[in-house]
């Protein structure tokens, strides 16, 4: 379906800007906040990450790659100032985790995307269908949008 298409191309060509912004980045930028008292360059790499790490189990597709970052970078904001990563390190998980996605992405026929993720019941899918892995992934798309906004600013 056409829609479907659009949808996951839309998801890739965010990730490809997003990156493209993560590696224009120098390291003294990654270390600075998107405005005062706001999340850090290297926190947001560190946040995205993670949320699409997340995004392994949540579509059925497997175990988290890297689950040392949820704590990190889920869990705990970017209050702490002290990450146990370097930009480099985050650089190297994001494009780990964004090339898995991408391989189970072209695996999924349109059908495969309309099943539901696994944080929803059987019960609850028959009435809110909509809660579907298609939908997760549109849903990420946006929330990669917002920080993109961020990171501009940096």
């Amino acid at each position: 379906m056409i829609l479907t298409q659009m949808i996951i191309q839309s998801w890739h060509l965010t990730v490809k800007r997003v990156s493209d912004l993560f590696f224009n980045l120098t390291e003294k930028e990654m270390m600075r906040e998107v405005s005062p008292n706001r999340n850090r360059g290297i926190y947001l790499l560190g946040h995205l990450t993670a949320s699409h790490n997340s995004m392994f189990p949540l579509l059925g597709f497997r175990e988290p790659m890297f689950s040392e970052l949820k704590n990190h970078f889920l869990i705990n904001s970017d209050k702490l100032k002290e990450k146990p990563f370097t930009v480099a390190e985050l650089l190297e998980k994001w494009m780990a985790v964004n090339d898995e996605l991408k391989k189970h992405f072209n695996n999924l026929s349109t059908e495969d995307w309309l099943q539901k993720h696994t944080a929803i019941s059987d019960e609850d899918f028959v009435k809110e269908p909509h809660r579907n892995r298609l939908n997760v992934v549109l849903s990420r798309t946006n929330h990669l949008s917002y920080h993109q906004g961020q990171l501009t600013l940096l």
